[in-house]
């Protein structure tokens, strides 16, 4: 409810006031509520690990600061590779996917063989795992004395494109065909041909559907691009396996682990705002 004053601008009405007041009061008390149950939660949860019959072990294990610290410079050095992998991977992945789902929604029958060769493509790399692809490629491949000795991470990056282009067609595909047919029927009436109304109609409209799924694909490759370490390329792992070698202590990997999750942390937070703002959205009848 909102009242004019002479000057003829609105004013929130003094209902509406105490509305916000306590709207806002029940916000901060829920606010209040989580922080301070997350911090009993993780008292308790500290407690009882370091109260527990082999934590003395554990601690000297895997959580060593001295080990840690001295494995620091070459574990960070490994992760540089590992980040300009995701880097060229994610560029291979934007652009293979986008053709492979373009090649799966194509119509009319001249099209088949391209309908069925994607599909086929996309089935097989799913069903995979990306381990036995990082061998297959990184091991099979230069086998063929085709393209001359590459660096392991070359295979690695090719490897991931591979496996990641079917997972994200297969997103693309569904947000393409979400797009609704009155959309193409009215850019083919005003005078547009096939390829201008993917480019300008249904793409945006497709990658703005499915945005948080291609989100969550790329934290999950963000993850996965430490397995290249199976190639022999010294990205984070291969460091940290290094250090362990040489200390008998297992907190370079702890280490390597906390870095990927740092670096994948915020395309977490990115992804989970985004989907909660898309969703705020569609509750409210807006576009999104």
């Amino acid at each position: 409810m909102t009242t004019s004053n002479t000057a003829g601008t609105h004013e929130p009405s003094t209902v509406e006031l105490d509305r916000r007041a306590f709207r806002k009061r029940q916000g901060a008390k829920s606010l209040a509520i989580s922080i301070i149950s997350t911090i009993v939660f993780a008292g308790l949860l500290a407690v009882g690990l370091v109260n527990s019959p082999g934590w003395a072990g554990v601690q000297k294990s895997f959580f060593n600061v001295d080990v840690g610290v001295a494995a620091f410079p070459a574990v960070v050095k490994g992760l540089w590779l590992n980040i300009q992998v995701l880097f060229f991977s994610a560029i291979g992945v934007a652009i293979f996917g986008s053709l492979l789902a373009i090649a799966r929604t194509l119509r009319g029958p001249v099209f088949t063989p391209l309908r069925y060769a994607s599909a086929v493509y996309t089935d097989f790399f799913r069903g995979i795992p990306l381990l036995l692809v990082l061998y297959l490629v990184g091991f099979g491949l230069p086998g063929l004395d085709i393209f001359g000795r590459l660096p392991a991470q070359v295979w690695g990056t090719i490897a991931l494109i591979l496996t990641y282009s079917a997972y994200v067609a297969e997103v693309l595909r569904a947000g393409i065909e979400a797009v609704h047919p009155s959309q193409r029927l009215a850019s083919r009436s005003l005078g547009l041909n096939y390829a201008k109304t993917l480019r300008l109609v249904v793409m945006p409209q497709a990658v703005r559907k499915v945005t948080p799924a291609l989100m969550n694909d790329f934290v999950s490759m963000q993850k996965d691009v430490g397995l290249i370490s199976v190639l022999g390329a010294v990205d984070a792992i291969r460091a940290a396996q290094i250090e362990v070698a040489h200390s008998y202590n297992f907190t370079p990997y702890v280490l390597a682990g906390i870095l990927f999750v740092m670096l994948s942390w915020p395309m977490i937070r990115l992804t989970d705002w985004y989907t909660a703002r898309a969703q705020r959205r569609e509750q409210i009848g807006g576009a999104v």
